[in-house]
């Protein structure tokens, strides 16, 4: 039964408008939900081919157009908990909204913007839209689908999107920049915004709202300082060094800020992940999954984008259809995958996964030091399937360690572990790269690593996540 959004007191009624079971059972609330999550995805990756054109346009300073890129994924990693705690509070699809609404004004700030600062503060506001978007989107499918079955298939879609989108955003900024110019990179979202709200507007069952449940505000300030400072510190490392000054005194002040959430956490009447969420094998161990996958995907994606431009003088056009092997597999898996998951269960799928994907980095560094391209095809393939044959899994074994009324905050500590993946494995596979004695053996050195932050998935998830 689907549920309106309540009035005070944070009562779930239900809701007179609801769609009927068979209708919110469609594919109508997996294409709503999926197209604003790609959005978010695609603009983490579809910037960096058009950054160098638009600091040229716009006479911006390396550090500015350093920022038009970190700005974004800052905003995002350290909103996202925020996000969360506001979908459970007044309602998961009217926060989702609120976030394509901000997403899609704040690209056409930015595709109208007439200098630098302008640009990066309406990256800043992207990136807020997106941390309200995310968290949503995992509650939105779990009430959407609520069969085990259906719900694996929709997790499998939502999971799918995350790398079609890193990887085809280079294969697309490098299109719009190279035809129509740089500003379309951010006009392209205006239709896809307007077309995800309506969607969800007219086939996404309204959400319950907890307004009694008061938002601990001390407690998202330093979890957002926490995030954000984390995230800025790996961005740095990747261009300064993991020894610098800046670098170190980041890192430590995201311990400090971690730190003081852990305590403010313990003393809270209604803290953001209630203790007993935390201690939840499946539920932390999901997260920490979710990190290390993300590491060696991204961070596999990051190196070899460098690889494909630097040693072997692809274009960036050139470079997003290399890696589109890899984009190819994770759509592929994902459907593969919600469909074995009700015969299976999640642990199979889930181990098997990153078993395979450890293999395909593994494969890489196994090539050569200089291997001809056909010879990588088979090593991204598997890295690309075995990470999205496991996301699924892993994104139900998260969401079902979680009660209705933690939904949102459930996905956002989800995203929020991913999105640190993500940042540490491109930091760490760019000082690799720039601290080797050669092009070739960082790039191998950061494979290995990959495929050892696959491996020890592997591991967790054989005791975290639950067999059928």
């Amino acid at each position: 039964m689907a549920f309106a959004e309540s009035g005070e007191g944070g009562q779930c009624v239900p809701s007179p408008g609801s769609a009927p079971e068979g209708k919110a059972r469609s594919w109508a609330p997996l294409l709503a939900v999926c197209t604003g999550y790609f959005m978010v995805i695609l603009d983490v990756t579809v910037i960096n081919v058009a950054v160098p054109v638009i600091g040229r346009e716009l006479s911006a300073s390396l550090t500015g157009v350093q920022w038009v890129t970190d700005g974004y994924t800052l905003a995002l990693a350290g909103f996202l908990l925020t996000g969360g705690a506001l979908g459970d509070r007044l309602g998961n699809r009217r926060v989702f909204c609120s976030g394509v609404a901000v997403f899609t004004v704040s690209s056409a700030g930015c595709a109208l913007a007439p200098n630098a600062d302008l640009l990066v503060a309406a990256r800043l506001m992207e990136g807020l839209g997106a941390a309200l978007i995310v968290p949503g989107s995992l509650s939105l499918l779990q009430q959407a689908y609520p069969a085990p079955a259906a719900r694996s298939r929709a997790f499998g879609l939502w999971g799918s999107m995350a790398g079609v989108a890193a990887s085809a955003g280079p294969l697309l900024g490098g299109l719009l920049v190279s035809t129509v110019g740089w500003r379309w990179v951010f006009l392209i979202n205006l239709p896809v915004g307007v077309l995800c709200l309506v969607l969800t507007l007219r086939h996404v069952a309204r959400s319950p709202r907890r307004t009694a449940r008061a938002l601990d505000w001390p407690a998202q300030c330093a979890v957002v300082a926490a995030v954000a400072l984390l995230t800025a510190a790996l961005n740095e490392a990747g261009r300064r060094g993991w020894s610098d000054p800046a670098v170190l005194a980041g890192l430590g002040l995201a311990v400090a800020a971690a730190a003081a959430f852990a305590v403010r956490e313990r003393l809270a009447r209604s803290p953001v992940l209630p203790p007993r969420l935390l201690r939840s094998r499946a539920m932390t161990g999901g997260a920490v999954i979710g990190l290390l996958f993300n590491f060696g995907f991204y961070g596999m994606v990051f190196t070899a984008s460098l690889e494909f431009q630097h040693q072997r003088d692809f274009s960036a056009l050139r470079t997003g259809l290399a890696l589109f092997p890899a984009v190819v597999m994770t759509m592929f898996a994902s459907v593969l995958s919600g469909r074995l998951a009700r015969r299976t269960g999640d642990r199979p799928l889930v181990v098997s996964g990153m078993l395979l994907a450890a293999l395909g980095l593994a494969g890489w560094t196994a090539a050569g030091p200089d291997p001809a391209y056909p010879l990588l095809v088979a090593p991204m393939m598997a890295a690309g399937f075995g990470t999205s044959f496991a996301l699924t899994g892993t994104t139900a074994t998260v969401m079902g360690a979680a009660p209705p009324a933690y939904s949102g905050a459930a996905s956002a500590l989800f995203n929020t572990t991913r999105q640190i993946g993500s940042a540490t494995g491109v930091a760490l596979g760019g000082s690799l790269l720039a601290t080797a004695t050669d092009y070739t053996s960082g790039l191998r050195t950061s494979m290995v690593v990959g495929a050892l932050a696959y491996l020890i998935a592997a591991g967790l998830a054989w005791r975290c996540v639950p067999a059928k």
